[in-house]
């Protein structure tokens, strides 16, 4: 058992150690910017300074809300070196989380940045808080003094308080001491163990607990931190690349994470230590880990504890993977309760509630005393005055050899990728909905490795529940990972001969049947019958209804590109895709292509576009989300034309902004298409106007929509209107990309062929054969068959369309000129740094626009390939992204 050094009993003094023996050595580096140990306490210490002429000191909660950077850092040893305890708010969960937590802590004082200003001060319920941008304000801060500040911190002052789920409806504050940080830091210096010499990469977001071993472990040793952002954490490929890049030596994550980085083909990295915790270790993921690192660790411990009070070294995967025993100052006890607080100790492999003692028990729940007080008991089996015990909720067993398996829960409380759920804190927020009797939320695992969370829903019998709506409902008030992935809306709960809900007996969601959101009504003839074929065909459902909603029963817009081709087979009626916003249910479906005269795109056999009389109900403009308070934005499409993919969007951005999407001109098949960029922003503006005739205007474009969103953006400015946002998303510049010359490229390929060997070769043999099968090869035919079709018949089959529609576009493109934009450009680029070294290209950090902006170019990076940014999972990081943009510019 290691000792506390008597004269180091605070996080920052662990820090201010080693800036004394290494202060030129790098402390820490995100992307391509990095501080060394002295930089980062002069800026640590100016910011302290700073903070403590706003009053901050001992025990004064400060908010933190900022995107990873290393001005994160600097803010939260700031904040500690003040005197101070951070509160870590995650600028991705909802307004309504935040606003909760914010009003819960009572902060007089939140850090953040520029672009998150206006999020922050939404949340606001104190109106005397001080809010302090580290960009912006840096001026100001650094005027302070760069020597240590005396933070008068003693070691059971606070450093944390992390809210986590809560079993009543509202998050809870786990309040976390400086000792008891200090303890587990020392702990974990020599086992896991970490030297100097170490580096670690950080992917883990402030606000789960497990991100202080990140930040404070290495700059406590000397080591140095990577920190990544939250783009790259959550994006398999770019987190294989930053472990590469990196040459980290250590990394900590969640199964969910390794699992990841696993199914991207990670090959692994023999000198990297790996911990992991958060949830169970299986004894599969084990294996696989153990043939591609240096070591593997299985940690455990709840938020209440000091985030690890358990570590296992796994040496084989043979058999269950226990949690291991206490780390330093720490006890473990396995309990059986005989009666009220009498508790007693379980034999060998018998199961017990999980205690723990020790040094890195919290001080309790902030503002929680009675739950406080129900939870960390008196320690019995201590003689130390005061002592406590927390009870875990866990269950677990003594194994012969000493070590504890876990076994479970004794509660519905749930682990899904390292955070904790409290699943009556989602019950909670359920049954506020107007509509809901009861509800049950369940963690299920009906597909190996893929836990989801399922809400049950009994509605009150007057009440028609919808599903849209109960999502929409939970997503407002609850961060994304506490949002159900399935709905299931029953008559009744099964219950148990004891009249409980009979959890075993819910239905697992591939057998749930679809209820619909309004009273069931039948197909009434044979084209509503038709189509009714098609969406079951499509959405695997059987009970669909013609007044059920596509997008509300499990559609998106790839299923939606797969229905609309199904309906052009079967029914041989070409539809735009972006109609589905309009008529998303069977009966307006069937009513529009009644409606319908000709939905067939003319063509010659040069593929150009014959023109013919224009309808006068078809328009490029869109409602995707038509209510709101808030200026709306305008989404242009990409370059086939269609703006489904804009749906997803729309559904993590504010419920109050309108949001339109423009589709391009001739997918209603009577139109021609436009052939010149100009004339596209032209065309567009008058239907924007038709709706919005006085700007501010917000305007975005993905891929080809930057380049017209950017020419609507000059047009608007010409008429002297005003253009609030302007943002391009992965939209490059004509001079983004270069290829290095050839002997440039030759030691970039001879580097990765010497770290990966053969697979390099394959890969590359791989990438040529993608890119002459799609690229040549399939162009060249898609031609071919388009001149076929048109040789046989007046029009072409979809997929061919679509052909034409991206030759159009492309072509368009290429006649264009751009002209230097007179006002700011967002730039929301995907993380493909790899790509470019490993292929021999450069890409502008800019993506090329800087040199058409006059008021300079802000970019971001986003996670997700070029063609799957608008797609799920990294749509929601995008979101987050895009959000903060339009309120930084409202």
């Amino acid at each position: 058992m290691q000792a506390f050094n008597p004269s180091i009993f605070s996080i920052h003094q662990l820090f201010e150690s080693q800036v004394e023996q290494t202060p030129d050595k790098i402390a820490v580096i995100f992307n391509d910017k990095q501080l060394t140990y002295r930089e980062l306490n002069h800026r640590a210490n100016q910011t302290a300074h700073y903070l403590q002429k706003l009053g901050v000191g001992p025990d004064v909660l400060v908010g933190i809300c900022l995107e990873r950077s290393l001005e994160m850092v600097i803010g939260l040893l700031g904040i500690l070196k003040a005197g101070g305890a951070y509160v870590p708010l995650d600028p991705a969960y909802p307004q309504q989380r935040l606003a909760l937590m914010l009003g819960d802590a009572q902060v007089s004082v939140v850090l953040t940045q520029k672009k998150l200003l206006q999020i922050v001060s939404d949340c606001l319920i104190i109106s005397e808080s001080v809010v302090v941008c580290l960009d912006d304000d840096w001026n100001t801060i650094e005027e302070h003094s760069s020597s240590n500040p005396v933070s008068g911190v003693m070691p059971n002052s606070l450093a944390y308080t992390i809210y986590t789920s809560g079993s009543t409806g509202k998050p809870k504050g786990v309040q976390i001491e400086h000792q008891s940080v200090v303890n587990f830091l020392t702990s974990m210096s020599h086992e896991p163990g970490m030297i100097a010499d170490d580096i670690l990469l950080a992917v883990t977001t402030i606000s789960f607990d497990i991100a202080a071993l990140e930040i404070y472990l290495p700059l406590s040793l000397g080591a140095k931190v990577v920190v990544v952002s939250r783009e790259v954490a959550v994006d398999a490929q770019q987190l294989v690349e930053q472990l590469t890049i990196s040459e980290a030596t250590v990394m900590q994550a969640t199964p969910a994470t390794w699992q990841m980085l696993l199914a991207a083909g990670w090959k692994g990295n023999k000198q990297l230590k790996i911990l992991c915790g958060g949830e169970a270790l299986s004894q599969k993921l084990a294996s696989s880990l153990l043939e591609k690192c240096n070591s593997l660790w299985n940690l455990y411990g709840p938020t209440e504890t000091t985030i690890w009070s358990m570590v296992h070294k796994v040496e084989s995967a043979d058999l269950p993977i226990p949690l291991g025993h206490p780390i330093d100052n720490t006890q473990i006890y396995l309990l059986e309760e005989l009666h009220h607080q009498d508790l007693k100790l379980v034999p060998v492999g018998v199961p017990g509630e999980v205690y723990i003692g020790g040094a890195g028990i919290a001080r309790g729940y902030l503002h929680r005393p009675e739950l406080t007080n129900e939870k960390f008991i008196p320690d019995s089996f201590s003689s130390q005055p005061g002592s406590r015990l927390y009870r875990t909720g866990d269950l677990a067993r003594y194994l012969p050899d000493g070590n504890i398996e876990f076994i479970g829960r004794n509660d519905h409380q749930v682990k899904i990728r390292g955070f904790r759920i409290e699943l009556k804190e989602i019950e909670a927020i359920l049954v506020q909905h107007p509509t809901v009797q009861q509800t049950v939320v369940m963690a299920r695992e009906d597909v190996p490795g893929d836990t989801r969370l399922v809400a049950y829903v009994v509605p009150y019998q007057e009440q028609m529940c919808s599903i849209k709506e109960l999502r929409q409902f939970v997503k407002e008030k609850l961060p994304s990972h506490m949002v159900p992935s399935a709905f299931a809306i029953l008559e009744a709960f099964p219950l148990t001969p004891n009249s409980k809900v009979d959890r075993q007996a819910l239905p697992a969601p591939d057998r749930i049947q679809h209820e619909p959101d309004e009273t069931y009504i039948a197909p009434r003839d044979e084209l509503e019958q038709k189509l009714i074929q098609i969406w079951q065909k499509v959405l695997g459902i059987q009970l669909i209804g013609i007044k059920d909603r596509f997008f509300e029963i499990g559609g998106n817009s790839l299923l939606g590109i797969e229905m609309f081709s199904q309906i052009e087979k079967t029914l041989g009626t070409n539809l735009p895709l972006a109609i589905l916003f309009q008529s998303s249910t069977v009966e307006t479906l069937a009513s529009v292509i009644r409606e319908q005269k000709d939905g067939l795109i003319p063509l010659r056999n040069n593929l150009k576009v014959v023109q013919t009389e224009p309808s006068a109900s078809w328009s490029s403009l869109v409602a995707i989300q038509p209510e709101g308070s808030r200026p709306p934005l305008f989404c242009i499409h990409d370059v086939y034309g269609e703006i489904v993919s804009f749906y997803n969007l729309a559904r993590y951005l504010e419920s109050d902004r309108p949001i339109y999407g423009l589709q391009a001109k001739g997918l209603d098949g009577q139109q021609a298409l436009h052939t010149q960029i100009e004339e596209m922003a032209s065309c567009y503006i008058k239907e924007i106007q038709s709706i919005q005739p006085k700007g501010p205007y917000f305007i975005c474009g993905h891929s080809f929509g930057g380049f017209v969103a950017f020419e609507i953006a000059q047009q608007l400015h010409k008429q002297g209107e005003k253009v609030a946002s302007l943002v391009l998303i992965d939209t490059h510049a004509p001079g983004a990309i270069n290829r290095l010359p050839f002997l440039q490229r030759m030691p970039l390929h001879l580097a990765a062929l010497s770290q990966e060997g053969t697979a390099y070769i394959w890969r590359r043999i791989v990438g040529w054969s993608d890119w002459l099968q799609n690229k040549v090869f399939k162009a060249k035919f898609d031609k071919i068959a388009c001149k076929y079709f048109l040789s046989v018949r007046d029009h072409l089959p979809r997929k061919f369309r679509y052909v034409v529609m991206e030759e159009t576009n492309r072509e368009a493109l290429s006649k264009y000129s751009l002209q230097v934009y007179p006002g700011r450009i967002t730039v929301l680029a995907i993380e493909d740094q790899l790509w470019s070294v490993a292929q021999g290209y450069t890409i502008d950090h800019h993506l090329g626009w800087s040199q058409f902006a006059s008021d300079g170019v802000d970019v971001d990076r986003v996670p997700g390939m070029h063609n799957t940014v608008l797609a799920e999972p990294h749509v929601q990081v995008l979101a987050t992204k895009l959000k903060a943009c339009l309120n930084l510019a409202m």
